[in-house]
C-alpha cells in the first residue's frame, strides 16, 4: 500500500489550516499510522513551530529540491510519536523556488514508506497553492462559520475541482456554539448547504489549542482538549471509521429549536 497525499488548504488565511495539518498528522501517528508532515509554505513556515520541531531544522524543502540534501535528511522525526515525521519548508526563498512537479516528485519518493502524506498549503491561490495540490489525492478545505472565509472556500473548492482534484472535504474549525445560537456565526447546515462538500471534521473553539500550540505541542496529544478530540474523530475517519459528529456543548441552533417547535414529532 502506498500513501495517501492530503493538501490541507484554505482560501483564506488565519482559518487554523496549519494548527489542522499538525493535529491531523500527529492523530494519525497516534493511531500507529506512518506519516509525514510536509510545510509547503515557503518564505513563512509555521508548521515546525506548531509542531514543537523549529529548533531541529538542519535542511528544508528547498535543499532536497536543488540537490543539497537527500529527503531523509530534511525528515524531522518527531520523539514523542516515533512513525510522525515533518519536513520543513525554506525561510529565506519564495514560492518560485518549487514547482508541481517537484512535489510530485517528493511525494511519488514518499510515497512507499509512509501511510500518510499531510502538505500545509500556503493560503490564497497563486503559485503555492499550486504546488501544494499537485501530488494531492484528497484535499481537506478548512473554513470558519463566517462569511468571508466560507466565500473564499467556496473559491478554492472551484478551483479544486478545475485542476480535477476535487472536491474535496471540509473542516470547519473554531465554532462558537454561543455565537450559532444568537445569530452572530453561521450554523454548520449553512456552511454545507453553500459548499456542498463532504463534511470530515468539526472543530470548537477552544482555547488549548492556542495554549498547545504555543507550547508546540498539538491539542491532538491533550486527552482533555475539546478540539482534539475532534482531531482524533478526523483522523478515525480518514482511516474509515464511522464516527458520529457530536453536539458541541449540547445546546442546539436557534433555527433547529423553532423548527421542533413549529412542526412537532408527530404533528400532522
Amino acid at each position: 500500500m502506498t500513501a495517501k497525499v492530503l493538501t490541507i488548504t484554505s482560501g483564506k488565511g488565519g482559518v487554523g489550516k496549519t494548527t489542522a495539518t499538525a493535529n491531523i498528522g500527529v492523530a494519525l501517528a497516534a493511531l500507529g499510522q506512518k506519516v509525514v508532515c510536509i510545510d509547503s509554505d515557503i518564505g513563512l513556515r509555521n508548521l515546525d513551530v506548531v509542531m514543537g520541531l523549529e529548533n531541529r531544522i538542519v535542511y528544508d524543502l528547498v535543499d532536497v529540491i536543488e540537490g543539497r540534501a537527500r529527503l531523509r535528511q530534511a525528515m524531522i522525526k518527531d520523539k514523542r510519536l516515533p512513525e510522525l515525521h515533518m519536513i520543513p519548508a525554506a525561510q529565506t526563498r519564495d514560492k518560485t523556488a518549487i514547482a508541481p512537479s517537484d512535489m510530485i516528485r517528493i511525494c511519488d519518493e514518499l510515497r512507499p514508506e509512509m501511510d500518510w502524506i499531510l502538505i500545509d498549503s500556503p493560503a490564497g491561490i497563486e503559485r503555492g497553492f499550486r504546488n501544494a495540490i499537485a501530488a494531492s489525492d484528497t484535499a481537506l478545505i478548512v473554513t470558519n462559520p463566517e462569511v468571508s472565509a466560507v466565500r473564499d472556500a467556496d473559491r478554492i473548492i472551484g478551483l479544486l475541482e478545475a485542476e480535477q482534484k476535487g472536491p474535496g472535504k471540509l473542516i470547519i474549525n473554531r465554532i462558537r456554539p454561543e455565537l450559532v445560537e444568537r445569530g452572530d456565526m453561521l450554523e454548520t447546515a449553512d456552511v454545507l448547504e453553500i459548499l456542498a462538500v463532504e463534511l470530515i471534521g468539526l472543530i470548537p473553539e477552544d482555547e488549548s489549542v492556542l495554549i498547545a500550540t504555543n507550547r508546540g505541542n498539538p491539542a491532538a496529544l491533550e486527552p482533555k482538549s475539546k478540539a482534539g478530540q475532534a482531531f482524533r474523530d478526523i483522523a478515525r475517519r480518514l482511516m474509515g471509521e464511522e464516527v458520529p459528529f457530536p453536539p458541541l456543548d449540547g445546546t442546539e441552533s436557534l433555527r433547529n429549536r423553532l423548527s421542533r417547535l413549529i412542526h412537532p414529532k408527530g404533528a400532522s
